[in-house]
This record gives C-alpha cells, sequence and structure tokens, in this order.
C-alpha cells in the first residue's frame, strides 16, 4: 500500500524564483505575489518534482499519519 503524502510549502522561505512551477509536469503551482502557491484545481499529482528542484528547501513531501494529519 503507498504511503499518503501532503505537499508542504513555506513561503517565508521561498525566493519567488519559479524553478518549481517551471519543473511542475501538471502546472499546479503558481507564483503570487513573489510566492509559490498550490492552485487548488487538485492537479497536483504528488510527483516531487518541485521539491527535487527547489534550492530555498522551500516545498516538500510530509508523509500522512493514519487519519490525515502531517507528521
Amino acid at each position: 500500500m503507498a504511503t499518503a503524502k501532503k505537499l508542504m510549502l513555506d513561503t517565508a522561505w521561498c525566493k519567488g524564483c519559479g524553478i518549481c512551477v517551471a519543473f511542475c509536469p501538471k502546472q499546479a503551482l503558481e507564483i503570487v505575489g513573489d510566492k509559490v502557491r498550490l492552485k487548488e484545481d487538485g492537479t497536483c499529482i504528488l510527483c516531487g518534482q518541485c521539491e527535487l528542484r527547489c534550492p530555498d528547501y522551500a516545498i516538500w513531501m510530509e508523509e500522512l499519519k493514519e487519519g490525515g494529519a502531517a507528521s
């Protein structure tokens, strides 16, 4: 069984470079007000490409505990 994950964003660390947006295969991220934001259209497939590319460690995948809370 696959582990449930959640995309986490820390806008305080984000410099708005747009690298994550450029590498997202589903265009699920956008830059708004010089910060990254996950679009609300549900297109994110939790592939982790944004996490791999973010030079500021502002994006990461977090495993969810049973019941849906981030660990």
